[in-house]
């Protein structure tokens, strides 16, 4: 079954109700420090207690600290043990007892923050180069394990393990260098107001070195990410698809894992294009700054003198006297008409186009002496009467000239007014009531009898 995710509401309240909290004093920090230190040079996975208060003591004569000089320095240590345990800093990993001394080993916790202060992980163009191609070839070799899987064990080991474990790892490995070059920028950003505030005009050139450097570097990620993210995107949305035709219950996990991969690479690529338009906009405020303020006053004189008369506690108060200069007029050349000027006339309207008289057309009279002409021709039913008079019309206008003959053969003649009547198709997809016309002739029925019920229900059809 795919992993469900944890709902950020349930782990908000967890933390609370647990209440999870981290302080970690210099001293501590540095005490971590030695031990993951001593740890890489002696191969060491856990350290016995008075190993431990060795190092403390070490810790405490380098750094030089004073605080608590009436303590002991087994007391001290012994309390400081005791606070990194509480924090999770510590882990007991031996089964001997709380009676006797135990060895103890850094947790993943105090791993991370040691190796936060201590190492420089940050993204570069040689390192996201290798661990984008290190990703595909990867991703292949899942692709491939993925087509020739057809058991829910070769799913397991084959796609579903690479993309938690491998894949996963390596796409960690990218996010937690963008961690660190975005700590590098903002370290970045420091030095270049620190460089402007000890050398006022000497820091430009060293600025636009950084600036430079900076921008080149954040163009070569960008334009590996936008390479690179679309393969891993191909070759991730291959595996899903792979999956999906599968009918293995494994496959759906291999699915829902390589779903998590595309997501996390939809991430990376959308942080290459929000730290490059970052990137920009620090760059065009600095060189704007550059341009209009330091270039300016090298010597920073107005400068001063302005924070001097700001910061003077008497005086009179000061604004701002800008000139309210005209806008700039540009007048046309006049050029004078030669010879007298022509009179002023009144345009004169088109002519109206003349009207011709023509005779009026009675639609009506011609629909009835059709039908008339139709029942003299030998048409016994409204079928064979509408397929006639209407059959010449236009496909537009047959529809109401179908129902105008229905109440025509109702008013000119007598159709036969049985209890059930066919419906008859006709051209054009209509259906039409069939009457049956037995005799023709003039139609003397009152309003109200069978010939007006016809015509009514005619006109209503």
């Amino acid at each position: 079954m795919p992993e469900s995710r944890p709902d950020p509401q349930h782990v908000l309240q967890s933390l609370a109700r647990r209440s999870i909290a981290v302080d970690l004093p210099t001293l501590d920090l540095c005490f971590l420090a030695a031990l993951h230190l001593r740890a890489e040079r002696t191969a060491l996975a856990s350290f016995p207690e008075d190993q431990l208060v060795d190092v403390f003591e070490q810790v405490v004569e380098s750094v030089r600290d004073d605080a608590a000089p009436d303590a002991g320095p087994l007391r001290r240590a012994t309390h400081a043990i005791r606070r990194l345990r509480e924090q999770r800093m510590l882990a007991r990993v031996d089964g001997a007892g709380v009676l006797r001394a135990g060895e103890f080993a850094l947790t993943r916790l105090a791993t991370g923050i040691v190796a936060f202060f201590l190492e420089d992980e940050t993204l570069t163009h040689e390192t996201l180069t290798v661990l984008t191609r290190s990703l595909l070839e990867s991703l292949s070799t899942v692709t491939a394990a993925a087509r020739e899987a057809s058991t829910a064990e070769g799913w397991r080991t084959g796609v579903v393990g690479p993309l938690r474990v491998t894949i996963a790892d390596l796409i960690a490995g990218i996010q937690r260098r963008q961690r660190g070059f975005d700590l590098q920028q903002e370290q970045l950003q420091r030095e270049i107001a620190a460089l402007l505030q000890a050398d006022w005009f000497g820091a430009i050139e060293r600025c636009q070195s950084l600036l430079d450097a900076t921008s080149a570097t954040l163009g070569d990620l960008n334009q590996v990410l936008l390479r690179d993210a679309h393969e891993l995107q191909s070759a991730l949305q291959e595996i899903q698809e792979i999956a999906a035709d599968a009918t293995d219950d494994a496959a759906i996990d291999a699915d829902e894992a390589s779903r998590a991969i595309v997501e996390q690479v939809d991430r990376i690529a959308a942080w290459g294009s929000a730290r490059q338009r970052a990137w920009s906009e620090y760059y065009q405020y600095v060189h704007r700054f550059l341009r209009d303020v330091v270039r300016l006053d090298p010597s920073r004189v107005i400068t001063h003198r302005v924070r001097e008369c700001l910061a003077a506690r008497s005086g009179g108060r000061f604004a701002l006297t800008v000139a309210d200069a005209p806008a700039i007029r540009l007048l046309r050349d006049v050029v004078a008409p030669h010879g007298e000027r022509p009179p002023v006339k009144r345009r004169r309207p088109e002519a109206e186009p003349a009207l011709a008289e023509e005779p009026a057309v009675d639609t009506q009279a011609l629909l009835e002496a059709a039908v008339r002409a139709a029942l003299s021709g030998g048409a016994r039913g409204l079928a064979d009467v509408t397929a006639r008079v209407a059959g010449g019309l236009p496909a537009g206008e047959r529809f109401v000239a179908t129902g105008r003959i229905a109440q025509t053969i109702a008013r000119v003649s007598r159709p036969d007014a049985r209890a059930e009547r066919p419906w008859v198709p006709i051209e054009d997809g209509l259906v039409i009531e069939e009457w049956v016309l037995p005799s023709w002739g003039p139609q003397v029925d009152l309003p109200g009898g069978e010939a007006g019920e016809a015509a009514e229900r005619a006109e209503a059809t």
